[in-house]
């Protein structure tokens, strides 16, 4: 690698993103932007063209930027992969897969076209290097850690990725974007799914797959014995942990249990039947252990701002594993991902696939 690395850092337009590049920038990198569109007409081919996006105010930090479309991977991969888990009856989540397939992708595909050596995101995560081996570890900053986003990423990746802002808490990046003359310096962060208007993916649903609404409508709403106790929408427009909207009335306050794709079916229940002590993960990635053998402990969250709770990891021999909490866990959705922590440190992470009801016995 020469004196000076060159850095493909992704852009996004905001704050996070436009104080990366500044600082590494700042810190002695030879620093390019890429900002990813998702959202345009497809290109047949990803193609980099020069970009008029400026991240500051200050020509200290006239860097490059380029923009790459893939926006038809993006449909494929990360709308395709939406509509599919709905329709199979669990819960998605694109900004995690959009991730390891658009944002990463493109990142290298950029690093590779210019000759770059390293790529940055302005993700609140860190890594360090032990033994020759790279780990991904939690930001410091508890409110904005965004580590359990990258569990998908292979180890290549890890190794060739820079997180600028892992060391810093939101307050400090916003400081230091107002002093780098960030563009985005006051722009308030979005947590809607980029694709979805106004955050209502029934409504996107019913629009995006014409005649769905006519097809799932009218089915069963069924208590924990399966006595039909209502009927509904259609079983892709509830979500596990659901309260409101069922339109149903059963003497006590009643809780989207399961979804059954398969019978059109929702199944609901009282708060406490919402709870589960072992789920199963399919698809299994590590980053910072050799994938395992044997079961061993560690903590786990099963959504973003899920508490971590202390869990034993049991793989299977199919390549799943079954993962089985210290203390009951509530609304277990199958379709998000469960990440494993041993600290700080990543560990590695995979899909949930479902719930497992162990014997009493």
């Amino acid at each position: 690698m020469n004196a000076q690395p060159h850095v493909i850092v992704g852009l996004s337009g905001g704050v996070d993103s436009g104080v990366a590049a500044c600082l590494l920038s700042r810190q002695g990198y030879r620093v390019t932007g890429l900002n990813i569109k998702v959202l345009d007409e497809p290109d047949h081919e990803p193609v980099l063209v020069h970009s008029q996006l400026r991240v500051s105010d200050h020509h200290e930090f006239d860097f490059p930027v380029f923009t790459l479309n893939l926006s038809g991977r993006f449909r494929r991969e990360v709308i395709g992969y939406f509509h599919d888990a709905y329709l199979a009856g669990r819960t998605p989540n694109p900004c995690m897969v959009c991730n390891k397939t658009v944002k990463w992708f493109g990142l290298f595909e950029a690093v590779h076209l210019l000759g770059a050596d390293l790529v940055a995101t302005g993700h609140y995560a860190r890594t360090s290097v032990t033994d020759g081996r790279h780990h991904l570890y939690k930001g410091i900053d508890p409110q904005k850690d965004q580590s359990y986003f990258l569990w998908m990423l292979n180890r290549h990746e890890i190794s060739r990725t820079l997180f600028p802002l892992g060391g810093y808490t939101k307050p400090e990046v916003r400081e230091m974007a107002r002093s780098f003359g960030v563009l985005a310096a006051e722009k308030k962060e979005s947590q809607e799914i980029c694709f979805v208007p106004h955050d209502d993916y029934c409504s996107y649903l019913e629009n995006a797959l014409p005649g769905l609404s006519d097809r799932v409508a009218d089915g069963e709403i069924v208590d924990q014995s399966g006595r039909v106790v209502g009927r509904h929408r259609g079983y892709p427009f509830y979500t596990i942990g659901q309260r409101r909207g069922l339109g149903i009335s059963t003497g006590e306050p009643a809780y989207v249990t399961e979804i059954d794709a398969a019978r059109n079916r929702i199944v609901v229940g009282p708060k406490p039947a919402l709870e589960c002590r072992a789920l199963r993960a399919e698809g299994l990635n590590w980053i910072g252990i050799e994938p395992p053998a044997e079961p061993f402990e560690a903590s786990a969250k099963i959504r973003y701002r899920d508490r971590e709770s202390r869990c034993t990891v049991e793989p299977q021999n199919d390549g799943s594993a079954i993962v089985s909490f210290s203390e009951p866990k509530s609304a277990v959705a199958a379709g998000q991902a469960v990440v494993f922590y041993r600290g700080d440190e990543l560990l590695g992470g995979g899909m949930i696939s479902g719930v497992v009801k162990r014997s009493k016995n």
